[in-house]
Formats: C-alpha cells, structure tokens, sequence
C-alpha cells in the first residue's frame, strides 16, 4: 500500500500547483490513495462544495480539515452529504461530519484529529484515539492519521502514543514542513509537518505585506492570499502487508514562474 499525502491546501495557488502536478506525482509513485488537507482551499479561508469537487476531480481520494472548516457557512450542511470530506474527530458530540473515512476495498481508514495546545477547545485527541481504534471494523489493515495541531510536542506525543497502533501520524496546520520524517520503533510512519501547499514568498500563505503590518500595528487586518511563486509539500508512505510503514519520502515541487 502507498499514500501520498499533501500539506494544507492554501487558496487558488495550491490548488493550481495540485492541479499541475498532481497527475505527475500519481504517475511517478503509483499512490493507492492521494489525502490532502483542504481547510484552507477557499481562498486561504475553509472549504466549499465547489473546490472540494474541484480537488476530487483532480484525483485526491480525501479530504482532512481542522479549526477552518466551519470558515465557509455552506460546510454546516455539506459535509454530512461528503463522506470523503472529514472535519477533526474530537469535536465535542452533535458536531455536523465524521473525522473518520474508512475506504472498505482497500482495508484503510483515514482518521482526522486536532490538537488542543494554542487551539481550540476540542476533546482529548489521546482518548479520542483510543475510542476511534477500539471501534474501527476487524478488517482495517491501513490507518492514516493526520493530526492538525500546533504545538511540535503534542504532535510528537501523539506519534509516539500511536506508534505501532497506526500506519502513519502526519501533521498538518503550520504550513511549514518539518525535517523530522521518520519511522518511528513501532512502525509508524512520522512527520511533525507536512507543510503547505500554496504560496512560497507569503507568511504561511498570506500577502506578507499584510502580516507584518499586523505585527507592526496589532491592528485588525483581513488577509489576503499572498501572489507570486507557489510550492507543492508532502509525503508519501509505503506500508507493507501488516500496515506497518517501510519507506517514507519527502515530496518537493515548485512553480517560480505563477
């Protein structure tokens, strides 16, 4: 089984940069299934109806998300009509969507969960995991955790918590990569973040312009989705029959030319 999985989709440049070589990556790895975070697909500001089909006709399997997928008001009654659009698990009960997406043919289950250190006020994702993975059919094989946090420890700790339990615990929400890819002792495939895809001379995706001035001011700013070169990160995970992770390589990929 191989996975290829983006970083956080950031508005109409990560989207064209998926588009333009999305069908390259599928050529060269032969991925199973392709995940990508998405709560930032419309215009650095959630998701909507309109990209995520966008992002599925392009040949991503799934959707991951964490505290922006209610940023666009259409999410509230779609995302219960989208199973492959997933919003973090531990939210509290009565929360419209799943955070798990299990795929019956290829015995995987995508789970998507949030860290609470510097985020909102969501469930403990530790025992929220250990409910998810108590109640997963008998034949899931394959389980992919993208764990949208903040805080490099709580992300880290999850990993470990997870390790040999999971084929795979990625992060996502910081857009920026980290160079800590690994497998950890049990098994797991590991990475603090994935990264972004979306604009490269922004911050985080926004006009820098704009985000400096905020720190210079502490004025409040609507941000805009930052112009100019744009780059494609992720992963992608080679498990072998037992779901255990083999091999893991960093995906690079850019247009300075946007």
């Amino acid at each position: 089984m191989r996975v290829l999985l983006l970083g956080d989709i950031y508005g109409r440049p990560g989207r064209k940069i998926v588009a333009e070589y999305l069908p390259q990556l599928r050529e060269e790895y032969q991925p199973d299934l392709v995940i990508a975070n998405g709560e930032n697909a419309a215009g650095g500001f959630g998701l909507t109806k309109a990209t995520a089909e966008e992002l599925f006709s392009l040949g991503i399997h799934v959707l991951t998300s964490g505290n922006h997928i209610w940023d666009q008001k259409e999410m509230l009654t779609y995302i219960d009509s989208e199973a492959r659009v997933l919003r973090p698990a531990n939210y509290p009960p009565g929360v419209p969507g799943q955070g798990v997406f299990i795929h019956r043919e290829k015995a995987l289950a995508v789970i998507n969960i949030s860290g609470r250190v510097y985020m909102d006020d969501f469930d403990c994702p530790f025992r929220a995991m250990d409910q998810i993975l108590g109640n997963l059919p008998g034949y899931v094989k394959y389980t992919i955790v993208d764990f949208h946090a903040e805080a490099t420890s709580e992300k880290l700790a999850l990993g470990y918590y997870l390790d040999g339990k999971v084929s795979a615990v990625v992060g996502t929400h910081t857009h920026v990569p980290t160079a800590d890819l690994r497998i950890l002792p049990g098994g797991t495939a590991y990475v603090t973040d994935l990264g972004m895809c979306g604009p490269l001379n922004g911050v985080l995706g926004v006009d820098r312009e704009q985000i400096i001035g905020k720190f210079l001011t502490q004025m409040p700013t609507r941000f805009h989705v930052a112009k100019g070169p744009v780059q494609l990160w992720g992963v992608v995970v080679e498990l072998d029959e037992r779901g255990q992770a083999v091999k893991v390589n960093r995906v690079e990929r850019y247009n300075f030319n946007i």
